[in-house]
């Protein structure tokens, strides 16, 4: 398999050609059951980078604290997939998060944190692959966005990364990071249960200024493939049972967005999850949806629903569906605040 349909990054990185579909791999490290063997997540992420057409990479995204105990144990299994395959590196474009306080979930975007987390990154990746784009995980709402940009602009220079990201910012925050210097790409939540009117200020804001934005959870964190019927779908260790939409009362009224979406996809003749990614990524050529994945088959699924053409009437039946089924409980936890949302 080779997918056709690729877009290119923004700011600073508008040299880069991608895969119009990213591949996130939080969910390799960061579990409840413990991570995936290593050998799954190996092919997961050589399949994708298999796909590709030439001269083009794929965007591997990761963190800082992917892992149960919010440690480096994701880039370190991305530094040993390079160690296994160095001649992969190349092809991919790797986005790290970080920016958090250490062994916390805190944003703290100060000069020696920063500096810190992106040191302790590249010591976790042991030279195996540069980091291509750093992102603060969130606001933090201590420091000016202006500060935070210089900062890591500053470590541009020092050879550190190369490009800036940010993530869960709001449009206006992302205006003026611009402003002090380019950014690459910023990351949002983006799926047809995940919509909301700052979320469309920042698709809006980033085409103007000419910023990719990496679509996160475009799968509504898988419930959106029609897998997920009942929270008895979930393991009892399974981190999406602290999210409100998940409840029980809440499921049932949101699985019926999930009928709908498969009736237009049995007719287009792709799968529910492809429908999704679909249609985040037609809401514009500089978004990227972030499916993440363990499974080499989801990975080539989920990069193949980049060549999903979605006409005019496909995605007014889709508008129209998503209009019809409002979709009930929190992105998070009840609370945006405690999930740093829109900085």
């Amino acid at each position: 398999m080779t997918i056709k349909n690729t877009t290119k990054l923004g700011g600073t990185a508008s040299g880069v050609t991608v895969a119009k579909v990213g591949h996130g791999l939080m969910m390799m490290t960061w579990r409840g059951s413990g991570p995936v063997p290593e050998e799954q997540c190996f092919a997961a992420i050589k399949a994708g980078i298999d796909a590709l057409p030439r001269g083009a990479r794929i965007l591997l995204n990761s963190g800082e604290f992917y892992a149960n105990d919010l440690g480096t144990g994701n880039l370190e299994l991305i530094a040993r997939f390079f160690e296994k395959y160095p001649d992969y590196a190349d092809r991919a474009f790797l986005s790290v998060k970080g920016g958090m306080a250490p062994k916390g979930l805190a944003p703290d975007s100060s000069p020696e944190n920063l500096r810190r987390s992106v040191d302790n990154i590249n010591a976790a990746l042991r030279g195996t692959k540069k980091m291509d784009l750093f992102e603060c995980a969130r606001v933090d709402p201590k420091v000016p966005i202006e500060e935070s940009v210089k900062t890591l602009a500053g470590l541009i220079q020092e050879g550190k990364f190369d490009h800036i990201g940010l993530s869960e910012c709001s449009a206006a925050t992302l205006r003026r990071a611009n402003a002090v210097h380019p950014i690459a790409a910023v990351e949002i939540e983006i799926s047809p249960w995940s919509y909301e009117e700052e979320t469309k200020k920042v698709i809006a804001t980033a085409q103007e200024l000419g910023i990719s934005v990496v679509a996160y959870s475009p799968l509504g964190r898988g419930f959106l493939t029609g897998a997920i019927k009942s929270i008895n779908d979930l393991p009892e260790d399974d981190n999406r049972r602290r999210f409100t939409r998940f409840g029980e009362e809440y499921i049932k009224h949101n699985v019926a967005l999930v009928h709908a979406f498969e009736a237009i996809a049995a007719k287009k003749g792709c799968t529910t999850g492809q429908l999704s990614i679909a249609w985040v990524g037609a809401l514009g050529p500089h978004v990227i949806p972030l499916p993440g994945s363990s499974k080499n088959e989801r990975t080539l699924e989920n990069l193949a629903a980049g060549d999903v053409q979605l006409t005019e009437a496909d995605l007014a039946e889709i508008n129209e569906a998503i209009a019809k089924h409002e979709v009930k409980g929190d992105r998070y936890f009840g609370n945006p605040q405690i999930a740093h949302l829109w900085g």
